[in-house]
């Protein structure tokens, strides 16, 4: 299927990227494609993706983290470990249990998506991706009670950011709010602290075998991957070809431990992923 392929040859990518620069980074990854009336949500990593379905929150993606049963076993299988450092963390350091990059523990922090379906009909309203900077501060329902209050998608994304940092998120939030119309098309809109995006209505992208109408990538860099808070400088998130993400940081938090060399932005990947 076109997104697991898309995913794992990005986390190539960046893998030949940062051996050939000697660096360790890694980002996670949302992506929502419209095929038809399928709307199939992929993840790696902590962002997520929740719907408005008739008026009601729901969840489309899994966060992904090393303490839940299935990812542990799968980590303990591959000769890993969890253990606790202030959360979760798969050998000590990274608190996400897939990634693209993390060259160092590929083994056990696998790029492979976990990929959901949805119908598109008349119940369904409004789609958010965002990265966990945003989810550490709003449940699923009060980002779905927000985003429905304002009717413009760019407009929903950047009150949903502003209330992010109101509320003390300090992790980098990448938000996108995508709004399904009463013709099944859909407006999608980014934010940013300085600018937004305004991406075509799906029913303008042609679907092809290397990009089926997909909307947006919500990928995240290395600092907001929740490894312990020390002087880790902050990274790009990697963003697909055809579209840019946008990131607001807070007061980025460090990832990994004190003794991580500092580390240069992630190139942007050639992946089609987008």
């Amino acid at each position: 299927m076109f997104p697991a392929d898309a995913y794992n040859h990005t986390d190539s990518e960046l893998l030949k990227s940062e051996n050939s620069h000697n660096r360790d980074a890694g980002s996670t990854a949302s992506t929502a494609i419209l095929v038809g009336d399928r709307l199939l949500v992929a993840n790696v990593g902590d962002s997520r993706a929740v719907i408005s379905r008739g008026g009601n929150a729901i969840a489309v993606s899994r966060d992904h983290k090393p303490d839940q049963s299935d990812e542990r076993e799968r980590i303990e299988n591959a000769g890993g470990f969890v253990m606790w450092a202030g959360t979760w963390r798969v050998g000590g350091v990274l608190a996400v249990s897939r990634a693209f990059g993390d060259r160092l523990l590929k083994q056990y922090v696998v790029a492979d998506p976990e990929i959901q379906e949805e119908k598109i009909d008349d119940s369904l309203e409004f789609l958010i991706l965002a990265s966990d900077g945003l989810w550490d501060v709003f449940s699923n329902e009060d980002a779905v009670a927000m985003a429905k209050e304002v009717e413009d998608p760019e407009d929903s994304a950047k009150k949903l950011v502003r209330e992010a940092l109101k509320k003390g998120s300090a992790d980098n939030i990448t938000c996108v709010v995508v709004r399904f119309l009463e013709n099944k098309t859909a407006s999608s809109s980014h934010v940013s602290s300085s600018s937004s995006n305004q991406m075509p209505p799906l029913g303008d992208l042609a679907i092809s075998s290397n990009e089926a109408n997909q909307v947006q990538t919500d990928s995240k860099n290395i600092s907001s991957r929740n490894k312990p808070d020390q002087n880790v400088t902050n990274h790009k998130p990697i963003t697909a070809s055809s579209s840019v993400t946008d990131e607001v940081s807070g007061n980025g938090m460090g990832n990994k431990p004190k003794n991580t060399v500092n580390q240069k932005p992630v190139p942007e990947s050639s992946s089609t992923m987008e």
